[in-house]
């Protein structure tokens, strides 16, 4: 063990979520897949790892893949013992395609999604590697898995809905007239690495933008809103939290579109049970939100999964299909995510909830 460094969890529930992944390839005539996608990768091997190639075979060990001088401490973090080393990406290349072939691959699965490493380039130049294969998209294999949160991903999630806590509380504490958008983020950026989120993400916006990366040259102006909208982790595992800060006078117009998305939050905590569809929850909202006087200011789809990702499917918001999911117990969900969108600000509240077979446990 190098410097006392170890691996993350119980190597048992990574293993045995690589054999459930496998049950489902063999279930689906796939001969194996290619894990490139950084989040599916860590829920396999149960560390984050820069580029990252994991070879999932249908029966078998798994093999990965990383860059010379890397794999003594990947095998410190990881449970995977078949390690290989390469030099150049041709090398890499050339061992994904002879694992193929010499496995005797006819079907192989990638993940199709919109995740870092999940690039058209990759798809293009794996076809032309491997011409007689026939690749399969297994995006809904992997997230049929990660949809469902074991016992130990829950506890993960519950401490990163700590740190998000504490960072918001940072948020309210520091915002005043003046202080720009990006100076807003670093103090809480600042607390949330020092509480130990390793990727934390801070959006700020003191004008109508949904998502927000902070500007230096936005500032927080005398009458005005400002909306938070934090991510951390913990073990690689998110929390979301977004609130919505006045400043000064900002008009009867935001607090009664604050008022109006409070009460859809709490609708929204109602109708969400295991069992309803998710779009049965999304239409109730938007006649809520039109009965109101806000139905041109609401965006559709008001909650997403978090997990490995901040925003992992289910993901109404971005993929439309999805919204047809039904809720299930042990799943993660950001209620509610979509903000109301009026000339003075995007106007948001927003927490993560563990679904339960009696409700909904507040995570943030």
């Amino acid at each position: 063990m190098i410097g006392g460094i170890g691996m993350r969890g119980n190597p048992e529930i990574f293993k045995k979520r690589v054999e459930r992944f496998q049950e489902l390839l063999r279930k689906n005539e796939i001969d194996g897949a290619v894990i490139r996608t950084l989040s599916s990768f860590i829920y396999f091997t149960g560390t984050k790892w820069l580029r990252p190639s994991l070879l999932i075979p249908s029966e078998g060990e798994p093999v990965v893949f990383v860059v010379k001088e890397e794999a003594e401490l990947f095998r410190e973090r990881s449970w995977i013992e078949n390690v290989v080393e390469y030099q150049r990406v041709e090398d890499l290349m050339g061992g994904v395609v002879g694992w193929i072939h010499r496995n005797g691959m006819e079907r192989v699965g990638l993940e199709f999604g919109v995740e870092r490493d999940a690039y058209l380039l990759f798809l293009k130049l794996f076809q032309r590697l491997n011409p007689t294969v026939e690749v399969v998209d297994v995006l809904d294999l992997t997230m049929g898995l990660r949809m469902i949160k074991d016992d130990w991903e829950l506890e993960n999630i519950r401490k990163a809905g700590e740190i998000a806590r504490k960072g918001m509380s940072v948020a309210e504490d520091v915002i005043k007239p003046g202080l720009s958008e990006l100076e807003i983020a670093a103090e809480v950026m600042r607390e949330l690495m020092l509480l130990g989120s390793e990727e934390p993400k801070v959006y700020v916006s003191t004008t109508p933008r949904v998502h927000a990366e902070p500007f230096r040259d936005l500032k927080v102006p005398e009458n005005g809103v400002v909306t938070v909208v934090i991510g951390t982790d913990w073990n690689h595992y998110h929390a979301n939290i977004a609130r919505t800060f006045t400043v000064g006078e900002p008009g009867g117009r935001v607090r009664e579109a604050m008022d109006v998305k409070k009460e859809a939050y709490e609708l929204a905590l109602r109708e969400t049970k295991v069992g309803v569809v998710l779009n049965t929850v999304e239409r109730k909202l938007a006649s809520f939100f039109r009965e109101r006087g806000f139905g041109d200011a609401y965006i559709a789809g008001y909650t997403h999964s978090v997990g490995l990702l901040i925003e992992e499917l289910p993901m109404p918001t971005i993929v439309v299909p999805t919204r047809a999911e039904k809720v299930r117990e042990n799943m993660v969900l950001s209620i509610v995510h979509s903000p109301l969108m009026i000339p003075e600000g995007a106007i948001k509240h927003e927490d993560t909830y563990i679904v339960k077979k009696d409700g909904l446990e507040k995570v943030t």
